[in-house]
């Protein structure tokens, strides 16, 4: 524990340099800004932003793009509050009662809360982060290419849960994935496969162009066809929140941070999950839970906590195993292999400085973001009324310039256009995306795995279950892959009663 104090004290000290104090500023109002545009993820910003960032050192870079990631989950809350668009699944219980205060004239005090709650839970899943992170990772030396193995099973079983519903669709996307990652020259053969005498397919298919083309363009298109919503018409009022707010949500956002960051913990359990059984455990505590969807602040309090506590506890399995939580953490993992920072249980110790320096960026990170969505909220609503023909013009040339700059290939750019047109298909016809993705990621190190564990073995498959390591993760897969399904049929089931109310759940943050 002392060590870990310690080098988190060195982390300070880099992260406070005045390049890295810059991109975790940079990031956290980058990511306030993805969160405020309805029809604009943090998954498809880091997506867009990965190849500009290739200037950088990789610290420096993935300190912005983390920042991305967390500022995104502030800021969705002001669309949630006042425009009633929660951008994604876990946004609606913020919608439920923040949305009803804004219409009661009190939008600034939910706002205000939010940003409390959010800046308080942040706070405390990076302290956790400290903490936890580098339990996991003092079994470093113990894992060899079963282990690894095992680990990428557990990173593919989260595909239940990425995939909601359509378990198949999200199993043949995973499919697709993994023949993906199979182009160009094989692992140990070194001969072209899947190439069809393309020399240029020879080179395989760099990730940056498939995610930008999966997540960016799909929005664009969706963007064109979806009319520009209107402000809510009720008054802000002053976002800072009284002392009666404050009695009435400190408990909620404790509680609301001890659901989210540890359910957090848990690969694959979605921030859904998290904000769902907040806004429940609140109502059930409740004295008064008859209040709850007209204007309740402990209903936006304890989800908005549980929500960014899920986001940073989701850098623990990420750092620690390589398993992405959520798809921006999908494709920030994409963007830690492109810098050459291999996510797993040796990340802790041949990478400590970089590990420990993002951490305490994510501390100084979440002060700025408090600093950003008080004073700064009125500028962020202006920003709300943006015509889509205005700002899908300046994504889409960005896209076109972020698929170019990663390998200074137009082949790349046609590879984004392709996947942009099969992107927006695949979430018309609702295919989960995020299979796709993360199996064409993570299946070279799955197959290296499998070939090295079965020449250690001699084609033995009972080496997986003979080692206790690989054995462990294996059965945990199993486990966590019902809970998936359990969890998923809850979320399910509140997010159907909650769609009695008017949410219109857009595409956004």
């Amino acid at each position: 524990m002392l060590d870990s104090l310690q080098m988190l004290a060195n982390g300070f000290l880099t992260a406070g340099s005045l390049m890295n104090l810059l991109m975790a500023a940079l990031g956290a109002l980058v990511g306030t800004l993805v969160g405020v545009l309805p029809g604009l993820g943090a998954a498809s910003a880091i997506a867009i932003l990965i190849p500009v960032t290739a200037v950088l050192e990789p610290t420096q870079a993935i300190i912005m793009l983390a920042g991305i990631y967390y500022g995104a989950q502030y800021g969705g809350s002001t669309t949630a509050i006042l425009l009633n668009i929660p951008g994604e699944t876990a946004s609606i219980p913020t919608c439920l009662d923040g949305y009803p205060m804004a219409k009661q004239g009190r939008g600034g005090p939910a706002l205000g809360i939010s940003a409390i709650a959010s800046c308080l839970a942040g706070l405390l899943g990076v302290a956790g982060l400290a903490f936890f992170a580098p339990i996991f990772a003092e079994y470093a030396l113990k894992f060899g290419p079963p282990e690894y193995f095992a680990l990428m099973v557990l990173s593919l079983s989260i595909i239940v849960n990425f995939s909601g519903e359509q378990v198949l669709k999200g199993f043949a996307m995973g499919i697709l994935g993994y023949v993906l990652s199979m182009v160009g020259m094989g692992i140990t053969s070194g001969l072209p496969r899947l190439t069809f005498g393309s020399v240029t397919l020879t080179r395989g298919f760099d990730s940056i162009p498939i995610i930008i083309g999966l997540f960016a363009l799909p929005e664009v298109f969706k963007g064109m066809e979806e009319k520009t919503v209107a402000i809510s018409s009720g008054k802000i009022g002053s976002i800072y929140p009284s002392l009666k707010d404050l009695r009435e949500s400190f408990w909620p956002m404790l509680r609301g941070w001890a659901i989210g960051f540890f359910l957090g913990l848990l690969p694959g359990c979605s921030p859904a999950v998290s904000t769902f059984m907040s806004y429940d455990v609140e109502k059930r505590v409740s004295k008064h839970p008859e209040r709850f969807g007209q204007g309740e602040i402990a209903g936006v309090a304890g989800p908005e906590a549980a929500n960014n506590a899920n986001s940073q506890a989701g850098f623990i399995p990420l750092f620690s195993f390589g398993i992405p939580a959520s798809p921006a953490l999908a494709v920030l993992l994409a963007g830690l292999m492109i810098y050459g920072l291999q996510p797993g249980p040796m990340l802790f110790t041949q990478q400590d400085g970089f590990v420990w320096t993002v951490i305490a960026s994510m501390f100084i990170g979440n002060f700025m973001l408090l600093f950003l969505n008080l004073p700064l909220v009125g500028i962020w609503v202006r920003l709300t009324r943006i015509p889509y023909g205005i700002l899908g013009p300046v994504i889409l040339f960005l896209c076109v310039i972020g698929s170019y700059s990663s390998r200074n290939s137009m082949f790349d750019v046609g590879v984004t256009v392709v996947f942009g047109i099969l992107g927006y298909f695949l979430q018309k016809y609702r295919f989960p995306i995020v299979p796709l993705v993360l199996c064409s990621i993570l299946g070279s190190t799955m197959e290296r795995g499998f070939i090295q564990s079965m020449a250690m073995s001699g084609d033995n498959l009972l080496i997986f279950v003979q080692r206790p390591i690989s054995c462990g993760i294996l059965i945990l897969t199993v486990i966590l892959t019902v809970i998936s399904f359990k969890a998923m049929r809850k979320t399910k089931k509140m997010a159907a009663e909650a769609a009695g109310d008017d949410i219109d759940i857009g595409s956004g943050a």
